[in-house]
């Protein structure tokens, strides 16, 4: 039985959600799968991926093939690389302990990525905010100015009104 491990779409129109199955080949796209290896939620800026690592690379061990999609995804969390040190490993190039150190270094380089980016994106979030807010600021003295004018002028001309009078 050929089996593949993609992405299974739920949640509702626009607001796609997946959950990242092993299933048959032969299945439906929402269908039948054998197990379910994480989700992935595309709406979140970066976008959130939950990974079962070690249940993915067992899957890959068997001869599960990922498609495109979910190629990449298992790339951004690690499964694949994880996968190849279990090559590694097999061979007999690297010790297990190696490969364990080599993938938890480039997880940490990963996580300080991700959150770089995240950290960036609040940046931008909150300076935009302010120069709205500042922009808001100058509309309304603009308003204010423009109104002041027009009040002084009533208060003179009534002032001179009162002065003809006597």
């Amino acid at each position: 039985m050929p089996v593949k491990i993609r992405l299974q779409r739920h949640g509702k129109k626009g607001k796609p959600y997946y959950w990242i199955v092993a299933a048959d080949a032969r299945s439906k796209r929402d269908g039948k799968y054998l197990e379910k290896l994480g989700a992935y939620n595309p709406n979140t800026n970066p976008a959130t991926v939950e990974l079962n690592v070690d249940g993915t690379v067992k899957w890959l061990q068997n001869g599960a093939q990922p498609t495109d999609t979910a190629k990449n995804l298992l790339s951004y969390k690690g499964a694949l690389l994880k996968n190849h040190l279990a090559g590694g490993v097999k061979k007999g190039a690297l010790t297990e302990e190696q490969a364990e150190e080599k993938f938890n270094a480039w997880l940490e380089e990963k996580v300080a990525k991700v959150q770089a980016k995240a950290d960036g994106l609040s940046d931008a979030e909150a300076k935009a905010k302010a120069d709205a807010l500042a922009a808001e600021k100058a509309v309304n003295e603009a308003r204010i100015a423009a109104a002041a004018p027009v009040v002084e002028e009533t208060e003179e001309a009534e002032v001179e009104a009162s002065n003809e009078e006597e």
